[in-house]
C-alpha cells in the first residue's frame, strides 16, 4: 500500500506547525545521515550489573516453567507463528522475509526502504515482528531456567546474525522507532537471563558488533522521535527502550542524557496516553496492554539502576491496572476495542500463558490487589521476573498517597466506556466515548454507540476485531468501518471519515447522556444511553437496557431527521450458531460442554439478512488475532428511517 499525494495533503492537515517543523527537521537529518554515519565512542571497562536479585528464578511457577521450555524447543526446533502464520525456517533465519507473501524486502539505506508498499517489501509487520527479539527473550529465558547452554547458543548465533545482517540504518529494520525501542528492551532482557552463561559478556559488553549496535539504537532514539499527532503508544515504547538501554547498558559518554531525555519523555506520555480514569486514550485495549507492559519494564529498569522515577510514572501505572482489573469479564478477557495488532512490550512466557491475567498477576505483586479484583489463578514467568527488580510502590513510601477505587468501577465517563454487568456472567461494553486518541486517531474503529456482549465470556454480540494494517485495504476498511460493528449505519457511510490506514478526517463526537451502572446480577436494570454527531443532518441516539430477572438485554435505537437508508448490524461471536427466521433469531453455542442458547428479537421495521463469510465486499468475519480471520454470522437489517424512528432489539438468554 503506497500512499498518494492525496493521502500526504490529509495527514498534513492533521498536524499542527511545531509538528510541521519537526518533521521537516527529521526530513534534514535523515538527508544528513545518509553520508555521515559516526563510530560508536570508545567502551572499555563496560559491565553488566542489572543482574535479577539471587533466587528470582526459583520463584517462577514450575507449570509457567514448563510452558516456557515447551516453546523455547519449539524455537530451537526453528518452529514458531506469526499473526496466523506458521513457520519452520527460524533455526537460521532470513530477516528480511516474508512467509506470507514470499517476498524479501530490499536493502539499501533505511529511510529510502517503501516499508508501505507491501508489493515491494511484502508485509511488513511480518518482517518486522521477528526482529522484535522477543523470541530471544524466551530463550534466554529457557536458559536461566535450566541451564542448558543450547537455548543461550542460539541466541548468541540469532543476534550475531542480525546485528551482520543489519548494520546500522541499512536494512527495513531501522525505519520505525518504535521497533527500536522493543528490541532495545529485549536485548537489555536478554543480557539479564543470559547472566549466569559464560558467553554473555562476549557476546554483549565485550563485543564492538553489540556495543555499536545498542548506540547507534539509542542516537536514532533520541534524533527520531514520535511526533504530535503520531505520539501515541509508539513514542512510549521508544521511550521505555531508550530508558531500559540508558539504565542497563549504560556504558557510553550519551547514556545519562539518553536516561534522563527518555525518563521525562516517558512520564510526559504515559500521563497524556492514559485517561485520568487509568485507561488509555486510543480506546484499543491492546494498546492499553502493550503500553502497561512497556511502563512496568521501565520502571523494573529504574529501580534495578537505582534512578528515582517520578512519582507520576507508577501511579498512572497503578490506574491503568486498576482500570484492566474492572473492565474485563469473569474470564479475565477484556473489551474488544480498537485496533488489536498482538503486539508485546516483553515477552518470557511460553504459549498458553494468559496476557490478562499476567498483568493482573503483575499488578498485585506491585501494587496490591484491592477487594474487588477478579480472582487471577493463571501464572506466568514474566511476573516474578519484574516483582524481583520493581519496587512495591505502594508500601515504599516514595509515593504520595492515593485514592484507589473501593468498588469496581463500571463506568469511565472520559473514556466513554460503560460496562454493564448482569446475572449469568452476562457483560455488556457499550461505547459512547471519543472517536480516537490525538488528530488522526490512528487505531481508532468508526464504532460510536456500538455494544459487545458475552455470556461466561463467550462473545454472542462481538467486535470483529482488527485482522490487518497494510496491503489490503478492502479489509482494513471492513474491520474499522460502523457495518463493522454492533451499531447503525445511515446511507452506507461511516460515522467518521477516514484519509487512510490509520488516518481519520472526521471525527464522530459522542456524550453519554444515561450511565445507570447499578449491578444487575441480582435485580433490577442498568441503563445506558448515549449519541453521537457523526450522520450530518441526522442524529443517532443508543439506549441500552440490562435486566437482572429476565436476563434480557434491551437495545433501542432512535434516528431523527430526514429520510435516510439505515443499515443495523450485529455480528455474533464464531461460537454462536444463529437460526434466522424473519426478524427473529434462535442463538446456540456450547461452553465447558453445556449448551447455552438465546433469543435475539429484531427490529422487525427492517428486513433481516444472515451473512457469513462474504468477502466481496467483506462481510461475516471474526479476528480472534492480527492475521487471522474466520467466517461469523452477522445479521443485517435494512430499511430506511424518517423523521423520527425507533429499532427495538432484544436479547433474551435462556436459564
Amino acid at each position: 500500500m503506497t500512499m498518494s499525494a492525496g493521502w500526504y495533503l490529509r495527514r498534513l492537515s492533521r498536524m499542527g506547525p511545531r509538528e510541521v517543523g519537526g518533521r521537516v527537521g527529521d526530513t534534514v537529518r535523515r538527508r544528513r545521515w545518509r553520508t555521515a554515519l559516526p563510530d560508536c565512542p570508545s567502551v572499555t571497562g563496560a559491565r553488566f550489573t542489572a543482574v535479577l536479585p539471587a533466587g528470582t528464578i526459583d520463584a517462577v511457577p514450575p507449570d509457567a516453567a514448563k510452558r516456557l521450555v515447551a516453546e523455547a524447543d519449539r524455537l530451537l526446533a526453528g518452529h514458531a507463528e506469526y499473526f496466523g502464520v506458521e513457520r519452520d525456517d527460524l533455526a537460521d533465519p532470513d530477516w528480511f522475509y516474508d512467509p506470507k507473501t514470499g517476498r524479501r524486502a530490499p536493502g539499501g539505506y533505511a529511510f529510502d526502504v517503501p516499508y508501505r508498499d507491501e508489493g515491494a517489501v511484502g508485509d511488513i509487520k511480518q518482517i518486522w515482528e521477528l526482529s522484535r527479539h522477543h523470541h530471544l527473550t524466551v530463550l534466554a529465558a529457557a536458559y536461566a531456567i535450566t541451564g542448558d547452554e543450547r537455548y543461550a547458543q542460539r541466541v548468541a548465533e540469532h543476534l550475531r546474525s542480525w546485528w551482520a545482517a543489519n548494520p546500522p540504518l541499512r536494512s527495513v529494520h531501522w525505519t520505525s522507532g518504535i521497533e527500536l525501542g522493543i528490541r532495545l528492551l529485549s536485548w537489555v532482557w536478554t543480557r539479564r537471563l543470559l547472566d549466569g552463561w559464560p558467553g554473555a559478556a562476549g557476546l554483549f559488553e565485550d563485543n564492538p558488533v553489540a556495543l555499536q549496535q545498542i548506540w547507534h539504537h539509542q542516537r536514532w532514539l533520541a534524533a527520531f522521535p514520535s511526533r504530535g499527532s503520531s505520539a501515541n503508544n509508539h513514542v512510549v515504547a521508544e521511550a521505555a527502550g531508550q530508558f531500559a538501554a540508558a539504565c542497563a547498558f549504560g556504558w557510553f559518554p550519551s547514556s545519562a542524557g539518553w536516561r534522563a531525555d527518555a525518563l521525562r519523555s516517558l512520564e510526559r506520555h504515559l500521563r497524556g496516553n492514559t485517561f485520568d480514569s487509568g485507561l488509555n486514550r486510543e480506546l484499543a485495549t491492546e494498546y492499553h496492554g502493550l503500553v502497561l507492559e512497556l511502563g512496568l519494564a521501565a520502571v523494573a529498569e529504574a529501580d534495578a539502576a537505582g534512578v528515582p522515577v517520578p512519582t507520576s510514572v507508577p501511579l498512572v501505572l497503578l490506574r491503568m491496572t486498576d482500570a484492566l482489573a474492572a473492565v474485563v469479564d469473569n474470564r479475565l478477557r477484556p473489551p474488544r476495542q480498537g485496533d488489536a495488532d498482538d503486539g508485546h512490550g516483553l515477552v518470557v512466557d511460553g504459549a498458553g500463558t494468559d496476557r490478562w491475567a499476567s498483568l493482573l498477576a503483575t499488578g498485585d505483586a506491585v501494587f496490591g490487589r484491592l477487594d474487588w479484583w477478579p480472582a487471577v489463578t493463571g501464572t506466568d514467568v514474566r511476573t516474578p521476573l519484574l516483582a524481583a527488580l520493581v519496587r512495591p510502590y505502594p508500601e515504599s513510601g516514595t509515593a504520595p498517597a492515593v485514592s484507589r477505587p473501593v468498588s469496581r468501577p463500571a463506568h469511565f465517563a472520559d473514556a466513554g466506556m460503560t460496562i454493564l454487568r448482569g446475572p449469568a456472567e452476562i457483560w455488556c461494553r457499550c461505547d459512547g466515548g471519543p472517536h480516537g486518541f490525538l488528530s488522526i486517531a490512528a487505531h481508532a474503529h468508526a464504532d460510536a454507540l456500538s455494544v459487545e456482549v458475552r455470556h461466561d465470556g463467550v462473545d454472542v454480540l462481538a467486535d470483529p476485531g482488527t485482522y490487518c494494517y497494510h496491503g489490503q485495504p478492502a479489509w482494513r476498511q471492513y474491520f474499522r468501518s460502523t457495518l463493522g460493528h454492533n451499531t447503525l449505519q445511515l446511507d452506507g457511510g461511516d460515522q467518521s471519515v477516514s484519509g487512510g490506514p490509520f488516518l481519520w478526517t472526521r471525527h464522530a463526537r459522542s456524550r453519554v447522556l444515561v450511565a445507570d451502572t447499578s449491578d444487575a446480577s441480582e435485580s433490577g436494570t442498568a441503563r445506558w444511553c448515549a449519541e453521537h454527531d457523526g450522520y450530518q443532518r441526522s442524529a443517532h441516539r443508543r439506549r441500552v437496557e440490562l435486566t437482572a430477572a429476565s436476563q434480557e438485554l434491551r437495545v433501542v435505537d432512535e434516528v431523527r431527521g430526514p429520510r435516510r437508508a439505515v443499515r443495523l448490524a450485529f455480528h455474533l461471536g464464531p461460537a454462536i450458531a444463529a437460526d434466522l427466521m424473519g426478524d427473529r433469531a434462535e442463538l446456540t453455542w456450547s461452553r465447558d460442554g453445556e449448551d447455552r442458547s438465546a433469543a435475539l428479537d429484531l427490529p422487525g421495521q427492517l428486513d433481516w439478512r444472515a451473512h457469513r463469510g462474504e468477502s466481496d465486499p467483506p462481510l461475516g468475519w471474526y479476528s480472534a488475532g492480527f492475521g487471522r480471520k474466520e467466517p461469523a454470522t452477522t445479521l443485517v437489517g435494512t430499511g430506511f428511517a424518517d423523521g423520527t424512528a425507533e429499532f427495538t432489539t432484544v436479547l433474551r438468554f435462556h436459564g
